[in-house]
């Protein structure tokens, strides 16, 4: 079945779909990489999305959904939906013009706010190699070190400052409510406690794609 990754910034999604793609063959689908490959590609649909980024404008829900129906196979080939929908109306579009006819779950990685202001806050990459670190819970062995390429070139994305993160997350919260009660409705949701580790998230999500 199809996977559809709801979630707040830092609840883990990232970690999850490398991991779902890896070891269960799935293809991860972001939609910013389609956008961005699409205008690579100067394809027609490229070329409009180019024209509508070009003039300031954000890419309409509508040249999405005609984005994923160009680049996806569902026929063949099980995807995971990761950075759409994220509200109410995409999520119903989606369901309605995509993924009508096929089997999906909704994965919904559920963490405590609270929580989620101290992953990001603490959250640091390399900009060499993208290693991801929490000076918290998971912290470079070295200070300001890079365990995987030894560069020092660590640094702390502009959008986890923590007013950032907070206006990012009340945001999350005021849109997330009406797309978990659809997927309810239809019986597609499935909720993670996203505050276990790795592990424990991966084995409940494989155990809903393969039960």
């Amino acid at each position: 079945m199809h996977l559809i990754l709801l979630g707040a910034p830092g609840s883990g999604k990232g970690t999850q779909a490398s991991r779902i793609v890896s070891e269960l063959g799935y293809l991860h689908v972001s939609t910013g990489d389609l956008l961005r490959n699409e205008i690579r590609k100067e394809s027609e649909l490229g070329k409009r999305v180019s024209a509508v980024i070009n003039s300031g404008q954000l890419v309409d829900d509508s040249l999405v959904l005609e984005l994923l129906k160009a680049n996806c196979t569902l026929e063949d080939n099980v995807y995971i939906f990761d950075g759409f929908p994220r509200n109410i109306e995409q999520a119903k579009a989606l369901d309605n013009k995509v993924l009508t006819g096929h089997q999906s779950k909704a994965i919904y990685f559920k963490l405590d706010l609270g929580l989620l202001t101290e992953r990001l806050v603490n959250r640091r990459m390399c900009k060499d190699c993208g290693a991801i670190y929490n000076l918290v819970s998971k912290a470079p062995k070295k200070s300001g070190v890079c365990d995987n390429c030894n560069s020092s070139n660590l640094y702390q994305r502009p959008d986890d400052h923590e007013d950032t993160v907070k206006n990012r997350l009340q945001v999350f919260s005021d849109t997330i409510n009406p797309v978990l009660e659809f997927y309810e409705g239809k019986g597609d949701l499935v909720v993670v406690d996203a505050s276990q580790g790795a592990d424990d998230v991966f084995g409940h999500i494989k155990g809903q794609i393969q039960g």
